[in-house]
């Protein structure tokens, strides 16, 4: 009878084993049995019948101590060390003698000391001669193992063209689309970032507490300007009061346009470091100086230099250009502005700006910190910088004005302010992500059912791949390969639909966006883009296709389980799902789009133009200008207005009524017309009239909207 058994302790030849199961004294030659000194098992497993009887009965029987054989065990971890650096043909041999030797120790001197010693037998056996070699085999070269893998992925491409057109124009579109998504998300991301001071630069936001509802706005007082400058000097590098940008009449020698424009300070020059194509930043210190931009310039004087040509803004105020700056790109602030005039200039035309000192809120403040100022702790010092100079004023002072400077890096993606809470298009941005993620995923899940659909087509080469030797590893790169292959065709594909729908994305959003062509990190976006989809688009068939039966894929019987057909169904539905998503999500935009559209706004919006009155030409000549136009037939009304009816420029407060809550602090939007308005707007009243020429006394009256009566409790 032969015998296979492991032990607990290596057996040296010719040993002896007594059991109840074998004639005892009967001897167990070495070559008949099979030590395994990894482990110490106690199982009993003859070749020709089986034995249940654990070698630890065995032991029992003969008159062993179960719990003495287990504490003759050496340690662990020094025991595991030897065998992991000696030399497998030396392992039986040496760990028999450590184990001898280790016995003897504890029975002279005890666990202690027998350890101890184990522990410093195996550190110095650890030298050459001993030691395994850790040499590495020979590798095979598998470049032509990954070049025939191509080229099959290739030919099955051309093989099967219909199957082929499905699965790389999908896999296309969806690239296409994360792309795009891909693209608008990196142009809101780097809003800004063309201005070189973008980490220190600042904008000066006031908050207040009105009716229980905390309110945030940018505009501030002329006075607050020159108290940041004076006391907070310590903080901030440069200080520039702007006015907010408007349409101006620019008026050169031979011709004039109506450009958009901001007066600004001359320090805002260095802060915001544009581009000068000509002048410098020190361009706007001359009062009567104008520096316009290179569209501006070209507008206004062709191919001629602009440098040194004299204009006159809105018929009144006379300029020099002074420079000429490059234009700024449509993800920057101020990208829409064509030209900056100095502050001082806007100041001599208008005198009454300097007398209005803190109680009136009318213009911009942007600051640029001085390097190693922390903008949380600038934020504080000046936080009752407008509080302190207006406790006259108990009404203002009950608002409880607080400033906070807001980073440049956030007045795009974070420029709301609602009810104290800070949010903006950095939610869309989150959107739009999540929506080009769920398009890529949903080609990749197309991708993986076509490929598994056609795996009975696939069957008998990975059978006869099998048969000649190949491993499932092998089979696995093979399909990998051939997913690499789809993205790549697939990305470049995408790369030309880019290219075509990039200039419509563009007009839609109103962007600038290129395509990177020469930067490498779009190249590695690009990189990481392709492997990552095909890694995802190609996992599942690889793992399911390489598991077929090889004698079954041959035979052709393969047959699928039960659960095989599973992983598909899940997919099939959640790429529906998800589709199903996206679509209602779509109509759901596009009606409330719709609607926002074509919602009544309490006027007749057809037929309505407004036109700025940019030039003092206008003022004293409404009468005369309103008959001549309606005498020609083409108006049948027109009106003066402080506001177009889609802007809000004014707001006033101060009002009171019977039955006012002493508490509550009014403060409405407000419009000053001529009485004609109403009839030129086409409003339409729900109660009382509207203002009429005939009566001296409506030049004190009001109309109010629903709002406001809801809010004065009428």
């Amino acid at each position: 009878m032969d015998w296979r058994f492991r032990t607990r302790r290596p057996l040296s030849a010719g040993a002896q084993f007594t059991s109840p199961a074998v004639t005892p004294g009967e001897a167990l030659p070495c070559n008949l049995i099979e030590i395994e000194p990894l482990s110490f098992g106690t199982i009993l497993i003859p070749t020709n019948r089986k034995i249940v009887q654990p070698l630890s009965s065995a032991l029992k029987r003969s008159g062993s101590n179960e719990k003495d054989q287990r504490r003759k065990l050496p340690p662990r971890i020094p025991l595991r060390l030897f065998r992991w650096y000696c030399r497998p043909d030396l392992v039986s041999n040496i760990e028999g003698d450590l184990v001898e030797e280790y016995n003897t120790c504890l029975t002279a001197r005890g666990a202690r000391y027998a350890n101890w010693r184990f522990t410093v037998d195996v550190a110095l056996l650890c030298r050459p001669g001993i030691i395994k070699s850790y040499r590495r085999k020979p590798t095979v070269n598998s470049a032509p193992m990954y070049k025939s893998y191509l080229k099959i992925a290739w030919r099955n491409l051309l093989k099967n063209r219909g199957f082929s057109a499905i699965n790389v124009g999908g896999l296309a579109i969806g690239m296409a689309v994360a792309i795009l998504i891909g693209l608008w998300v990196y142009d809101e991301i780097s809003f800004n970032t063309y201005y070189k001071k973008y980490e220190r630069l600042a904008r000066v936001y006031r908050t207040g507490t009105l009716n229980g509802e905390t309110l945030a706005t940018t505009y501030l007082p002329i006075a607050l300007g020159e108290e940041l400058q004076g006391k907070y000097g310590s903080d901030f590098k440069h200080v520039a009061m702007v006015w907010p940008a408007g349409d101006h009449i620019i008026a050169s020698e031979k011709d004039q346009w109506s450009l958009l424009g901001e007066f600004m300070q001359p320090q805002g020059m260095a802060m915001f470091t544009l581009n000068m194509l000509e002048g410098t930043h020190a361009s706007l210190d001359d009062p009567h100086s104008i520096v316009l931009s290179k569209s501006a310039a070209t507008t206004l004087f062709g191919s001629e230099s602009a440098l040194g040509k004299l204009i006159k803004i809105d018929n009144t105020m006379d300029a020099k250009v002074t420079g000429v700056y490059e234009d700024i790109p449509r993800n920057a602030h101020f990208s829409d502005v064509q030209f900056f005039a100095p502050w001082d200039l806007l100041v001599s035309g208008n005198p009454w700006i300097k007398s209005q000192g803190f109680g009136n809120n009318f213009l911009d403040i942007y600051v640029e910190l001085i390097d190693g100022i922390n903008i949380q702790d600038a934020s504080g010092r000046i936080k009752d910088a407008v509080l302190n100079n207006i406790q006259a004023d108990k009404e203002y002072v009950a608002v409880n004005p607080q400033l906070f400077l807001h980073p440049m890096k956030k007045w795009h993606l974070w420029a709301n302010f609602h009810n104290g809470v800070n949010t903006g298009l950095i939610e869309m941005l989150w959107l739009f992500g999540v929506i080009g993620i769920f398009v890529l995923v949903l080609a990749c899940i197309n991708f993986m059912n076509l490929s598994t659909a056609r795996a009975e087509k696939r069957a008998k080469e990975i059978g006869i791949r099998k048969a000649i030797g190949s491993v499932r590893s092998q089979l696995i790169a093979q399909f990998y390969c051939e997913s690499f292959v789809v993205a790549i065709a697939a990305f470049f594909l995408s790369l030309i639909a880019v290219t075509v729908a990039l200039p419509w994305l563009n007009d839609l959003s109103y962007k600038q966006i290129e395509m990177p062509w020469n930067n490498p990190y779009f190249w590695a976006s690009c990189a990481a883009f392709i492997f990552i989809t095909g890694i995802l688009s190609g996992s599942y068939p690889a793992i399911f296709l390489s598991a077929f039966n090889a004698t079954k894929a041959l035979k052709g019987a393969l047959r699928p389980g039960r659960y095989a057909s599973l992983p598909r169904k899940v997919l099939v539905i959640a790429q529906f799902s998800v589709s199903i998503v996206l679509i209602v999500g779509t109509v759901v935009v596009y009606k409330q789009l719709m609607f926002a559209k074509d919602r009544p706004v309490g006027y007749e919006r057809k037929g309505l133009v407004n036109v700025l009155m940019n030039s003092k030409d206008f003022q004293g000549k409404y009468d005369v200008l309103r008959n001549e136009l309606k005498n020609t037939g083409v108006i049948t009304e027109m009106a003066l207005s402080s506001s177009p009816p889609t802007e809000i420029w004014n707001t006033n407060g101060g009002f009171d009524w019977d039955g006012k809550d002493p508490g509550f602090i009014a403060e409405f939007a407000t419009f000053t017309v001529t009485p004609t308005y109403g009839s030129t707007v086409g409003w339409q009243f729900i109660d009382g009239r509207d203002f009429t020429m005939d009566l001296a006394s409506d030049s004190a009256a009001f109309v109010i909207n629903e709002a406001a009566a809801k809010v004065i409790g009428y």
